[in-house]
């Protein structure tokens, strides 16, 4: 009998210390089907073409600094830091700085949620009001319709945009931001159409956080921060109003009550309320940790099968080539999202099949985040030209944009062109 129990006994602290043993390695549970990616750089030409299209985009967007890493496995990778992490000044900024994500938040959000059906907690076609009951201008909106920005309900942002840049450090309750978004223009009815809008993801947080019982803090660090070793990748409260970690300063020029862009003169927000766009963009986090996460989004290494593929599974966005999945944007191969919000605007994106990965961020967020996206398309097509390393490498399926394109796309979205 006492043999039996010493038995049990060293089973039981074996199990122990296999799950302690878990927690502590990155990526633990969460392993990726990408490419290995082959050692070394690009070549000085190569690297250069990456560089003057990231340098291009500073001067177009008034930043000081930038953040970016491009990783093509069949051919190699280059991560750097460019400029200073003040205008006018001499700190030189680094490639592991931090920076807000800004809407990069929201496929983690959609990412948590998929989490919780997989462990049975919620599923993925609830109705909102199941898990917010007596909230009022949301029947038949389900929590799938708030990923896919297909619940109808209006968006936030753009009524909010002048006194989140006039007053950074307000803080603000969930509930207000999302009774904002519902008070204003509906997209259509659920299930009806597309239509981008943070209060979706804000009323997501809101539902999630009822249903498991947990805070945003612990549902990130579970199901997506702990898994991938993202060890400098944070979702601050409120009160903290300044990035964690070594960063660069964040800036933007204003905007007026209507909505109208007021270029001079330029502002530092880098102090700020992240719960201004809260479980739509709050996450802090720096370029090696998304690429971790972008990788495994594009994988789905951190769902079920079932959950992974709904997440990828897109509806039409504009051109035949783009589509939008459960808070992912699908371009071509690529698949990702890209983001900006007061001080700095940022993209990832990673193609699943060849590995291709791109992660890009400036300390400017005036362009907006369609300027972050074209930049990443931008250095997409420089290295979907390189040739692979070894033969018989997978690369990148031909990409339905050319540079060209992509440069003059970036041109259109700058509202304060540089002076000459």
């Amino acid at each position: 009998m006492r043999r039996r129990a010493r038995r049990i006994t060293a089973v039981a602290l074996a199990s122990v210390l296999a799950l302690v043993l878990a927690a502590c390695t990155p990526n633990a549970g969460a392993s990726s089907t990408l490419p290995k990616q082959v050692a070394g750089g690009f070549s000085s030409e190569v690297t250069g073409k990456l560089k003057t299209a990231v340098t291009d985009a500073m001067k177009q967007a008034g930043a000081s600094g930038a953040m970016v890493g491009v990783w093509a496995p069949w051919a190699g990778s280059w991560t750097d830091g460019i400029g200073t992490t003040t205008l006018k000044g001499s700190k030189p900024v680094t490639a592991g700085m931090t920076f807000r994500i800004a809407q990069n938040t929201m496929p983690m959000t959609c990412t948590v949620l998929l989490g919780l059906v997989d462990d049975g907690t919620v599923e993925l076609d609830d109705p909102l009001t199941k898990w917010l009951p007596g909230l009022v201008g949301v029947d038949g909106v389900t929590l799938r319709e708030l990923c896919q920005n297909t619940s109808g309900i209006g968006d936030f942002q753009g009524q909010l945009n002048h006194i989140f840049l006039n007053n950074p450090t307000r803080q603000w309750p969930a509930l207000e931001l999302a009774s904002d978004g519902l008070a204003t223009q509906p997209f259509g009815k659920p299930g009806e159409k597309l239509g981008v809008s943070m209060t979706n993801f804000v009323l997501l947080g809101m539902a999630l956080e009822n249903a498991a019982g947990k805070s945003w803090q612990d549902l990130y660090s579970h199901y997506i921060f702990d898994k991938l070793g993202m060890t400098s990748s944070s979702f601050p409260g409120p009160s903290q109003l300044t990035v964690p970690g070594p960063h660069p300063a964040g800036y933007s020029v204003g905007i007026d009550p209507a909505g109208a862009v007021v270029c001079e003169p330029m502002r530092d927000v880098t102090q700020l309320s992240p719960s201004m766009g809260w479980t739509a963009s709050g996450v802090v986090s720096n370029v090696p940790d998304l690429k971790a996460y972008v990788q495994a989004l594009a994988s789905g290494s951190l769902l079920s099968e079932k959950s992974a593929k709904a997440q990828a599974t897109g509806i039409p966005n504009g051109s035949d080539w783009q589509k939008y999945g459960l808070g992912v944007q699908i371009l071509g191969p690529l698949r990702g999202s890209a983001g900006a919000m007061p001080g700095y605007m940022s993209a990832m994106y990673s193609d699943p099949s060849s590995g291709l990965t791109i992660v890009v961020a400036l300390n400017n967020s005036t362009p907006g985040p369609a300027f972050a996206q074209y930049l990443a398309q931008r250095l997409a097509s420089i290295v979907s030209k390189v040739p692979a390393k070894v033969k018989g490498a997978k690369v990148v399926a031909g990409l339905p944009w050319s540079e060209a394109q992509m440069t003059e796309a970036i041109g259109k979205t700058v509202p304060c062109p540089p002076a000459k």
